[in-house]
């Protein structure tokens, strides 16, 4: 495009995923094949067990869970496809009517399954007792068992396909226009026309002035989108509100605990714990602001790198190969399937002008690959990113060799262990080998903002909704005036007096995604990075002993509960005082930071 502006060269900008693994194109007849024959096999499969699912003895349950498993590949196969090649170019016309024929076509396939789920629940407790204990379920005992934690919140079989149903022109029409307006919005800068990933990339700058320009940028989009995107939110958290109230959930975070087997006690004591340590938040800004030279540090002067060394921009092979060493020194094995992820095209990094912002691992199915998707643009937090994401991909590589289908999607919860784990390696070897101690405590800093993003960002995120799903349930329709004022005492808060929010400020809630696709979703980083940080003080502390055991935990996926996998390395999620470990191991690298500024930098520091 005309407007778009150029970036600088990386070498990634050929880096784009092989999706043949699926189709050869969204052209290719095999894909219509599929879905005619997946079809037909799915009737099949509702006429052998429809009726009898909850007396089914256990061989027969057995064969019947192998038979499923075989259809949700194949229909993953189709939906893996479709999704990732919209990423790419989410205005793409042909994109868009491809995933859409694709979302009406799954409905109609999971309506015809329905049965299975809500037969199963509603079988007699004697029944599942028995059946559970025998050995020829074995593979699938826990995905038995875990299916029935449903049970109170089912519907009736009608209730339930008009729900799936409805979604089409419902949730998924919503979410799909939020991400188009967002593929589609421009960013005014300089006369230039940018992208949501290239401006946010600019608050990073050096340059005050530029951060600022930026800020005033991404405000002014996001306002001519301003009742657009308010509308969207009401929608949906109406939409949320109304299904759990019919469903009897106790609250709007009531549905993502459970998808995510977290206990409610668990994850109130983790919002509890973290929103009780905001001063950590402060001690760095406050220590930020005497580093700038500021006598008062904006929103947009968060993200500013300390002005005592410029930041390093690495290209695409440097990345790669920090990334792929860091990993090997960790584990051969670990670094051989990494390599799989560079040499066979799993991974799109190239910037591209409507491609979707952000980055995410796709675990697809277990007859293909996971898949990693980011915007690299050379800067030292992409190599983070690109580090964090191989990492999911890495877990989900395991979980789906080792357990199949029914244990490759891991909760949200633990689905950060080895994305957050992989950060930590690169970010540990970066540390060690830089002898600068100005360039150290550049380093730590943006550690601990890295950091203080994934946890403290997060549940004030949570905190965010919280307040909106609330203030929607009990006020109704929300105006873009009562969400920004949610969004602006929410992230106040956090910061505990050390940075100013701008009224510019205000606004930024309307552009995140997680708040619509997977409400509830952001907790789930916070939890996933304080219960990594004490993973690694377990492998600092136990070295090359830990590694089996770690990569055991990873290859596990979802088929066990998380205390009971997270307990072979002794970790007890169940003690609620847990997440003071890692939140204490934050406020190490907080105390280290303010050490090393004061040996480096005595005149500025108080």
């Amino acid at each position: 495009m005309a407007d778009m502006v150029t970036e600088k060269v990386t070498g990634a900008e050929n880096v784009v995923w092989d999706l043949s693994v699926f189709y050869k194109g969204i052209d290719d007849t095999a894909m219509e094949a599929d879905m005619q024959s997946l079809s037909s096999r799915i009737d099949d499969v509702a006429t052998k067990y429809k009726g009898k699912v909850a007396t089914l003895p256990a061989t027969e349950m057995a064969e019947a869970l192998r038979e499923l498993e075989q259809v949700f590949d194949q229909s993953g196969r189709i939906g893996s496809f479709v999704s990732l090649l919209y990423t790419t170019d989410t205005n793409n016309p042909q994109y868009g009517a491809l995933l859409q024929k694709i979302t009406e076509w799954d409905s109609e396939q999971e309506q015809k399954l329905v049965f299975f789920d809500l037969e199963w629940n509603n079988a007699d407790d004697g029944h599942v007792e028995e059946l559970l204990a025998d050995p020829a379920v074995t593979p699938y005992r826990h995905y038995l068992e875990s299916k029935r934690r449903f049970k109170p919140y089912q519907l009736t079989e009608e209730v339930e396909q008009v729900l799936i149903d409805k979604s089409v022109t419902g949730r998924s029409a919503w979410n799909r226009f939020f991400t188009q307006i967002m593929g589609a919005l421009r960013f005014e800068y300089d006369g230039q026309q940018l992208n949501q990933s290239q401006i946010l990339s600019k608050l990073y700058d050096p340059d005050r002035e530029v951060r600022k320009k930026t800020s005033d940028s991404v405000t002014a989009a996001l306002k001519s989108k301003s009742m657009e995107l308010t509308y969207v939110f009401n929608v949906l958290a109406a939409d949320k509100a109304a299904e759990d109230s019919r469903r009897k959930f106790a609250s709007w975070i009531s549905s993502r605990n459970l998808s995510n087997k977290a206990p409610d006690a668990v994850v109130e004591a983790l919002v509890k714990a973290v929103t009780s340590n905001y001063d950590i938040v402060a001690r760095h800004y406050n220590l930020k602001r005497q580093l700038l030279g500021l006598d008062e540090l904006t929103d947009y002067d968060r993200y500013a790198p300390l002005p005592f060394k410029s930041e390093s921009e690495y290209t695409w092979e440097e990345a790669k190969e920090m990334v792929l060493r860091s990993f090997t020194q960790f584990s051969p094995r670990i670094g051989e399937i990494t390599q799989r992820f560079f040499e066979e095209n799993w991974i799109h990094a190239a910037l591209m002008p409507n491609k979707r912002s952000g980055a995410f691992a796709h675990p697809t199915v277990p007859s293909a690959h996971p898949f990693v998707f980011l915007n690299y643009t050379g800067k030292a937090r992409d190599v983070q990113t690109l580090a964090h994401e191989l990492g999911h991909g890495l877990h989900m590589y395991l979980s789906a060799e080792a357990q199949g289908l029914y244990g490759l999607y891991t909760p949200l919860t633990t689905a950060e262990m080895a994305s957050t784990f992989g950060e930590m390696l690169v970010f540990d070897e970066l540390m060690s080998n830089e002898k600068d101690k100005k360039a150290q405590l550049a380093m730590l800093a943006g550690k601990i903002e890295d950091s203080f993003a994934t946890v403290f960002r997060q549940i004030s995120m949570n905190r965010f909704e919280d307040g909106m799903h609330t203030a929607r349930r009990n006020e109704g329709e929300l105006s873009t005036e009562r969400l920004s004022e949610i969004w602006y005492e929410t992230q106040n808060a956090m910061f505990n007096g050390s940075v100013t929010l701008t009224d510019n400020y205000k606004l930024w809630w309307s552009y995140i995604p997680h708040f619509l696709g997977t409400p509830g979703y952001v907790y789930a980083y916070a939890f996933g990075e304080l219960l990594v940080l004490a993973l690694f003080n377990l492998y600092q502390e136990r070295g090359s002993a830990f590694v089996p055991q770690f990569i055991e935990v990873l290859a596990t996926g979802d088929a066990d509960w998380p205390e009971n996998i997270l307990a072979k390395i002794g970790v007890d999620l169940t003690d609620l005082n847990f997440w003071n470990q890692g939140l204490a191991a934050i406020r190490a690298l907080v105390e280290q930071e303010e050490q090393l500024a004061k040996a480096v930098y005595p005149a500025k520091v108080n």
